[in-house]
């Protein structure tokens, strides 16, 4: 029988896991928070399912003998050394297509409580419950008609686009990779990087972790945006400079952000952005972070653990895998 490791998030019983692989497959949760913590224990794993809590570097892959599959539980697959896993002859795949409604979701709920100041009210009113009116929020914007940027129009950017839509606000964005012709089918106009940074209103990144979008907002970007503008980043970390953001946020050059996704996670006091948002200030920043939960929701994990496993069954049975995101040659 063949044995798969869960290397992190998912404690004991992996009870949908050992459903789906059931005769197949024994499956071991290993609860790793380091990669460290991953040596002497699956070096003879048949196939490997992470998350998002730790990487899978050179260093790991090298050790592997008999891995057959990678599989990251997630989109972003950026914390797996891909010239490494090819390397050694094991693809690496990923599930694309679960958590599209709750990251869409967390994105717009980012976004309308940053637009109507609702967390900033909420904290500036706990302990002084004054002023009990408009002045507590000023300023606010009627949402219609604002400009809604996104930078990646795959699943979750098209998701989140008709849910724009449906409020009402101008919809534009940024993909250079989309397949011609395919913004037609959301009634989105597509923009090219400079104008999504200066005309959007508020501005949604729903793009992967790749070495072109690296701090793709990075200060420059970040000058480029209106005063008034908003950023909200459901996708990964390190597409923000977030050194960057915090210095914006605190010289007043930005009105809001709303944070899912950190470079280095979980987060910690290091990070400028999470000290700023620590702060007890009079009147607080209009900053949300939230800890890496836009994915989240019972059945999307549930979702995201069922196809994991598949695409391992698939492999262990010499099936043709659904979503390689790099295949061995």
């Amino acid at each position: 029988m063949y044995r798969v490791c869960i290397t992190d998030c998912l404690p004991a019983p992996a009870t949908l896991e050992e459903r789906e692989l059931a005769g197949l497959a024994r499956v071991e949760c290993l609860l790793a928070s380091h990669h460290r913590d991953l040596e002497g224990r699956i070096e003879d794993a048949d196939a490997i399912i992470l998350f998002h809590e730790i990487s899978l570097p050179a260093e790991v892959i090298h050790r592997l003998q008999r891995c057959q599959v990678i599989v990251r539980g997630g989109v972003g697959f950026d914390n797996v050394d891909l010239a490494a896993a090819a390397a050694a002859r094991i693809p690496v795949c990923n599930v694309p297509d679960y958590g599209v409604d709750e990251v869409a979701d967390h994105a717009l709920g980012m976004a309308l409580a940053l637009n109507h100041g609702f967390t900033r009210v909420e904290r500036s009113l706990r302990r002084t419950l004054t002023p009990w009116d408009k002045r507590a929020v000023e300023p606010v914007e009627r949402l219609a008609g604002q400009t809604f940027g996104i930078l990646g129009l795959g699943r979750i950017g098209a998701a989140t686009a008709m849910r724009a839509k449906a409020f009402r606000m101008r919809v534009i964005a940024c993909d250079p990779f989309l397949r011609p012709g395919l913004e037609k089918s959301f009634g989105v106009p597509l923009v090219d990087f400079d104008t999504l940074l200066k005309e959007s209103d508020i501005l949604s990144l729903h793009t992967p972790l790749t070495d072109q979008t690296r701090h793709i907002i990075d200060a420059a970007a970040l000058a480029r945006m209106k005063r008034t503008a908003i950023l909200v980043n459901t996708s990964r970390g390190a597409v923000v400079d977030v050194d960057a953001l915090a210095h914006a946020l605190d010289a007043g050059r930005l009105f809001g952000a709303g944070i899912d996704v950190l470079p280095t996670e979980p987060a910690t006091t290091a990070c400028r952005l999470v000290r700023l948002w620590q702060e007890d200030r009079p009147v607080p920043l209009n900053l949300i972070l939230t800890p890496h939960t836009a994915f989240y929701s019972e059945s999307g994990l549930e979702e995201i653990r069922i196809k994991s496993a598949q695409e391992v069954a698939r492999a262990l049975r010499r099936e043709p895998l659904r979503n390689v995101v790099h295949a061995t040659t």
